[in-house]
């Protein structure tokens, strides 16, 4: 690979040129997976197994899967939303007569849609801030964090100083347009206010938060997400969750790291980008690293099948709705099974791609439908060897369109099948027979990570979007469930709302973490402390129904119960 820049020279205005222009690629560069030979104008370090490269676009091929290992093209991430503490051993911890857990000296960090740090949530009884830093990656005319070519860094004191101004945004301009940062935020850390009885779970911890910059346009136009909803590249994020870890150790904090986006991109195994990153980051010691589970166990967009011979043909039926721009289909195969995929379209015109090889890519324009079909075949999974088909159907007509798949070399004749999310969908497209298991988003299948489903507060019921697993490789998850249906929160400009979803599940356990960490860590010089240990504490301590099994698909190991995990800590 060839850099033209060395690290003293990432902070030109040409790297941050190439960051947000539509006119350069950006690339995932795994030093431990598949090599990828391009010549970078700009590149951003991540850690030890990943940096990001970006490449003027009219100097490499085009987006495919024969010149770009999977792993480098930067997948796609949405939101993941739509009085819930007491049910989690939360509040009993918080209590002063408790244990006066309030997540003193302990530093919660988000990768979301930033946060509107006027809103009293965020501030101390004298009015000065609890927000660490933010690192605006969309605003442009300020100085980044050290290491980083993009975006703005905005301080403790920076803030401070805008909070006296009658205007503040004038000195500190960064801006949560969507609310969803800071609706986790207050979740997991809110200030206490008591005429709306609210307060987040660890109201006395510090906060940092990196504002996503949304996706550059030809990876929408790649993936087909529409242009009015909200979309955030893995390559951004990696950076983001680099620049929180580096942030903690500078402050000499425990992090806990909350994560409420996700995507169905990827073997559904943890061996995405992101999901890699989360296991490496997560195994430090002093580090958490909390995802949801993702809201897609009801959308009918996982299909799966075991038990395929050789001779026989399955068919997977796609049931495609009007004024649909595009979708793909991700077909997976563990190594070392090998399959051949037919299409065929809703008036029954048939392709079938050469005789099926491990790699190659294969075109179609059907002549009725005018839709046009690209197969890209692959080994993807750099760590695993997967077999990957990656299907594109552009301008779909509506209709039954059926993929039919053929053993080439198969053992237990099992693949899976995803669909793209609900939100990057621009109209109804889903599988006639579809599997709501494995539907967990990436990083949810990380090893390392936290990973909290939701459920109703008050019933007990299993929030019905809530992902579901195992992962596709046998990884048990989710960890837990949390309460994310109905929650109560802060929303933009000093007010409060509602809201439902796996990322408000994932915020409510981030501020159980930040608990477990300050009583441990601060408290009782626990310094060995990480993610893992977190997920078996959280395990051990979880509430369990009497009349379910454990673990299982829906719920993992039971329901949040902090106070519990922290019981089974003092008893080491």
């Amino acid at each position: 690979m060839s850099y033209p820049f060395t690290a003293a020279q990432v902070e030109t205005d040409s790297c941050r040129e190439a960051i947000y222009s539509n006119a350069y690629y950006d690339l995932i560069i795994d030093y431990y997976g598949a090599a990828l030979q391009v010549e970078a104008d700009c590149v951003q370090h991540v850690d030890n197994t990943f940096d990001v490269a970006y490449c003027f676009r009219e100097r490499v091929p085009e987006l495919n899967l024969q010149d770009y290992p999977y792993q480098s093209i930067p997948k796609c991430y949405a939101l993941m939303d739509l009085s819930a503490l007491e049910d989690t051993g939360i509040v009993r911890l918080e209590n002063p007569a408790g244990l006066d857990l309030g997540g003193q000296g302990i530093l919660v960090g988000f990768l979301d849609t930033g946060i509107d740090y006027t809103h009293p949530a965020f501030r101390n009884s004298d009015g000065t801030t609890r927000v660490e830093a933010i690192w605006d990656q969309t605003v442009t005319d300020q100085e980044p964090p050290d290491g980083f070519a993009y975006g703005s860094l905005f301080t403790r004191d920076m803030i401070n100083d805008a909070l006296r101004r009658e205007n503040p945004l004038e000195a500190v301009p960064t801006r949560d347009e969507e609310g969803h940062g800071t609706f986790l935020a207050g979740v997991a850390c809110g200030s206490p206010d008591v005429s709306l009885d609210f307060s987040g779970a660890v109201p006395q911890s510090s906060i940092a938060m990196v504002k996503c910059k949304q996706a550059k346009q030809y990876l929408r136009d790649y993936y087909f997400v529409p242009d009015d909803v909200s979309c955030y590249q893995e390559n951004d994020l990696m950076l983001g969750m680099a620049w929180l870890i580096r942030l903690a150790k500078a402050k000499q904090m425990p992090l806990v790291l909350c994560f409420g986006m996700g995507s169905s991109m990827g073997s559904h195994s943890g061996e995405e980008a992101l999901s890699l990153l989360t296991d490496e980051m997560g195994r430090l010691r002093g580090n958490a690293i909390v995802v949801s589970a993702g809201n897609e166990a009801n959308a009918r967009h996982h299909y799966y099948q075991s038990g395929l011979l050789m001779g026989q043909t399955s068919d997977i039926e796609i049931s495609v709705g009007d004024h649909v721009k595009g979708f793909y289909v991700e077909f997976w195969a563990g190594i070392p099974e090998i399959y051949h995929l037919s299409v065929i379209s809703p008036t029954g015109e048939r392709f079938v791609p050469g005789a099926g090889g491990v790699t190659g890519t294969y075109s179609w324009q059907f002549l009725f439908e005018k839709t046009r079909l690209t197969m890209d075949y692959t080994i993807a999974g750099d760590r695993m060897g997967g077999q990957l088909v990656y299907l594109r159907f552009e301008e779909p007509y509506p209709g039954i369109w059926t993929i039919g798949v053929t053993p080439v070399d198969v053992i237990e004749g099992a693949f899976h099948c995803w669909l793209p999310l609900s939100d990057f969908l621009k109209g109804e497209v889903f599988f006639l027979r579809s599997n709501p298991d494995t539907t967990i988003l990436a990083p949810g299948m990380a090893k390392a990570a936290v990973t909290a489903g939701a459920y109703q507060s008050g019933s007990g019921a299993i929030y019905a979007d809530s992902g579901r697993g195992f992962s596709a490789s046998g990884q048990i998850k989710p960890d837990i469930l949390a309460p994310g249906v109905n929650v109560f929160g802060p929303e933009r400009g000093s007010r409060y709302g509602v809201r439902t979803g796996t990322s408000i599940s994932a915020a409510v356990t981030a501020g159980g973490c930040a608990q477990i960490f300050q009583w441990g860590i601060l408290e009782n010089d626990l310094f060995s402390l990480n993610s893992t240990d977190l997920t078996n504490l959280l395990i051990r301590g979880a509430d369990r129904m009497p009349d379910r099994i454990y673990p299982n698909p829906a719920s993992g190991y039971g329901r949040l119960d902090v106070y519990q995990a922290l019981a089974t800590l003092r008893g080491r």
